[in-house]
């Protein structure tokens, strides 16, 4: 298939690239380093083929917005980016026949729950949250409107070589020494391979609809840190009492934001938060590694 793939200078986006290059024709869009360079926020790329598969994995993430600035970015790029994506697509001699959303579980809004399925409602409150709600029902809309197959892929904490966000900061925390389970560290949450996810879009973007991908085992913090820590070869992070924890979160309360632990980060931490897959298992034979399996750091 001719595949047009945005974001791929990103975590994910980079290792779509990789897994789809040698057997697909691959052509990047997006604001550095790309056969087509855009600023999606700003500008309608230029697309001047037909492409069989659109991928659109680029997007803000991995960032607290402190201001009302920082805040409106997510959805520059976020929304504004995909529409002016879907212009530029559309200005080419021919639509796609499928199109990818990378999308993500923060849509649900939810701090806690278990095996959540894609029917819950879309509760999410926070810039980046309500960004990609919006940016899903623009890719919907615009595929239902110009019979295009459609496929959201809401995705959990992505799991890879170097990874950002929080299970980078996890990462560095135990390799530097300063990360500690809280309690037990027995709460569980979902989380896939990246590789996984990538192998998986050629397939899945034929059949359309919208899923949660895990990898269906769902490990817990202590079953996590473990598995990080031996690989850093490192001792088994310790943890820290749960008494201590929330009078540490008390504190935290206290100083404001820039606390490293308050009671909602300590409530979020506790808390289990997973995620069904079975729609997918069901639609397309989703058959993950679990991470605790398939996890390199490098």
């Amino acid at each position: 298939m001719q595949i047009l793939l945005s974001g791929a200078n990103g975590f994910l986006g980079d290792l779509v690239k990789g897994s789809l290059a040698s057997s697909e024709r691959i052509v990047t869009v997006g604001r550095k380093n790309a056969d087509i360079v855009a600023d999606f926020s700003t500008e309608v790329p230029s697309i001047r083929q037909k492409y069989d598969l659109v991928i659109h994995a680029a997007g803000k993430a991995h960032s607290v917005p402190k201001t009302t600035s920082e805040k409106q970015a997510f959805f520059d790029v976020n929304v504004t980016g995909t529409k002016n994506l879907l212009k530029g697509i559309q200005k080419a001699p021919q639509l796609p026949r499928y199109f990818v959303f990378i999308s993500s579980v923060s849509v649900y809004g939810l701090d806690k729950g278990i095996l959540i399925k894609e029917d819950a409602t879309l509760l999410a409150q926070d810039p980046y949250g309500k960004s990609k709600i919006e940016a899903e029902k623009t890719v919907q809309d615009w595929c239902q409107k110009n019979d295009v197959i459609c496929t959201v892929l809401r995705l959990p904490l992505i799991a890879g070589p170097n990874p950002p966000g929080n299970l980078g900061a996890m990462i560095r925390g135990i390799s530097r020494g300063y990360y500690f389970n809280i309690g037990k560290g027995e709460a569980r949450k979902s989380i896939v391979l990246a590789e996984d996810v990538a192998k998986i879009i050629p397939q899945v973007a034929k059949i359309g609809g919208t899923y949660n991908l895990t990898d269906r085992y769902h490990p817990s913090f202590f079953e996590l840190s473990e598995n990080i820590a031996k690989q850093l070869n490192h001792s088994q992070p310790a943890s820290i009492p749960m008494l201590i924890a929330k009078i540490m979160a008390g504190i935290g309360n206290m100083l404001g934001s820039k606390a490293p632990i308050n009671s909602r980060k300590l409530t979020k931490i506790v808390s289990e938060l997973t995620f069904d897959d079975s729609k997918a298992v069901e639609a397309f034979g989703w058959n993950p590694t679990p991470v605790l399996q398939g996890f390199k750091i490098r």
